[in-house]
């Protein structure tokens, strides 16, 4: 009976999976308009995907870029941003941010090396406020959902952000406020990654076996997890834009002032997915009503406050750097809004 009874729970918990998918949900929200409004289940679907094969050139080259990083091992050029002077370090940690093509896991085990070795927690923050907010990925499908001003104001608002929060930091750590800012920290396998080995690049990745299966690896990954994220965020988008009342959105983050801005802010960090999901969701928002300023402080906001990056912050500090970390993210989200709505 035990032997009946183990394949039976294992089939019941692949298929509870499979259901908590992207494409599961994508599914299913169909599927609830096919059932409760089947007169607009072609708009919704065509909406969604003409939108998706808009984005399709953006997701090829994103893909083939990230695998490239990857398959070269161009991560380890982030840790020299961490050498030098204070103001140097964070200047070029800020920047390096938006360009580093970590996952989540491997940031941890990354920034605990660095703090470990004395690396000042100034230019670790200011990693850390911009890396979540733009990869090149991110960038490019930021801009085949918004446009290019969008995606450029975002990657610009990721480094003021980093910069921002660095040289805060660097002011609080003065005052000894922000002393032993880490915790006790004992490396895990995550995804087997560590601090970056001390090695150069390889550019001509294609000389090595082992690195073209990186490059194999890490293109059909990615590839599928933008593929699976996208037609979500498309079908969500579509859903909105043909059964929220504009006047909805308007009411709530429409309008000129800051009010609208610091609003978005507050909502975005609760309410984010991740940041392939958000562009295709502010696209059919902005469309109903949200202003431009609006927007960019909820996608600010709420890619500060991400499951992962707050994960790895709070794994490794205590709670006041913590609380400033949120702080500063939440202060140049609002600060972002306004620029950007101004401009």
């Amino acid at each position: 009976m035990a032997d009946l009874a183990q394949p039976t729970v294992g089939s019941f918990r692949r298929v509870r999976a499979a259901l908590k998918t992207p494409w599961a949900l994508s599914a299913a929200l169909l599927v609830a308009v096919a059932v409760l409004d089947p007169q607009n289940l072609s708009t919704v679907s065509v909406f969604a995907v003409r939108a998706l094969g808009h984005t399709a050139q953006y997701i090829l080259f994103a893909v083939l870029l990230l695998a490239y990083l990857k398959a070269t091992g161009a991560e380890v050029l982030v840790a020299r941003a961490f050498e030098g002077r204070e103001t140097r370090m964070i200047l070029l940690a800020a920047l390096f941010g938006g360009l580093a093509p970590f996952c989540s896991c491997e940031v941890i085990p990354f920034v605990a090396g660095l703090l470990a070795l004395g690396a000042p927690l100034s230019a670790v923050m200011a990693f850390w406020l911009s890396s979540p907010l733009i990869d090149p990925p991110t960038l490019l499908i930021t801009a085949g959902a918004l446009g290019w001003p969008f995606a450029i104001g975002k990657a610009v608002a990721a480094v003021g952000l980093g910069l921002f929060g660095g040289f805060v930091v660097r002011a609080l750590s003065r005052g000894g406020a922000l002393a032993d800012p880490l915790r006790v920290y004992k490396r895990s396998g995550c995804c087997g990654c560590g601090t970056p080995k001390p090695v150069a690049p390889v550019w001509r990745f294609w000389t090595e076996a082992d690195r073209i299966a990186v490059f194999r690896q890490e293109f059909l990954s990615n590839a599928l997890f933008l593929l699976k994220w996208l037609a979500l965020a498309y079908v969500i988008e579509a859903l909105l834009v043909q059964y929220v009342p504009a006047e909805v959105i308007a009411g709530l983050v429409g309008g000129e002032g800051l009010l609208p801005i610091v609003i978005a802010a507050l909502v975005g960090m609760p309410a984010y997915l991740n940041s392939y999901v958000a562009p295709p969701l502010l696209a059919g928002l902005t469309e109903q009503g949200m202003t431009v300023g609006a927007a960019m402080a909820f996608m600010v906001a709420g890619a500060v406050s991400s499951v992962p990056a707050m994960a790895a912050v709070w794994s490794l500090v205590k709670p006041r750097v913590f609380a400033l970390y949120l702080g500063l993210g939440i202060t140049g989200a609002v600060i972002a809004g306004v620029l950007f709505q101004m401009i």
